[in-house]
């Protein structure tokens, strides 16, 4: 098996920092802190993508979970499993702040982590959700 992509370690680290920040309720530089502490070496490039698109997500995190409940049809960000909705947070994150990233990628590699850490009925509701978010940031004038 080919070892994971820099990249993709990067977005699974963003999962579970926003994860420990929605789960603990801990403010970001709380969660900075202890969340690198006994996790051995991780490559800087790896981390800085981590905390890149943490950053995003935490900055912009009131129109990222805005975006993600206008299109997840009928469900609230509460009642989201924790994983899926900080999945959708970080992917949103990605596609609103590193816009030259293929918006197909982004969903993929999503995918690809939903199918890691979420259920199987997951899978196709955060595909469905990041597609449609991912159709409207696509669609949106661009500032000049």
């Amino acid at each position: 098996m080919a070892p994971m992509g820099t990249r993709r370690k990067s977005r699974e680290l963003a999962l579970q920092m926003l994860f420990q920040a929605d789960l603990g309720q801990q403010p970001i530089e709380e969660v900075r802190k202890t969340f690198w502490q006994g996790r051995g070496q991780v490559a800087p490039e790896v981390k800085g993508f981590a905390e890149d698109i943490f950053r995003v997500a935490r900055d912009r995190a009131p129109e990222i979970d805005k975006l993600i409940e206008n299109h997840a049809e009928n469900w609230r960000m509460d009642r989201m499993a924790a994983v899926d909705r900080n999945l959708m947070r970080a992917a949103v994150a990605e596609l609103l702040g590193f816009p030259k990233t293929p918006r197909a990628v982004i969903i993929n590699e999503a995918i690809e982590i939903a199918r890691k850490f979420s259920s199987p009925e997951s899978v196709q509701f955060i595909n469905g959700v990041l597609d449609s978010i991912g159709k409207e940031i696509e669609a949106a004038p661009k500032p000049s």
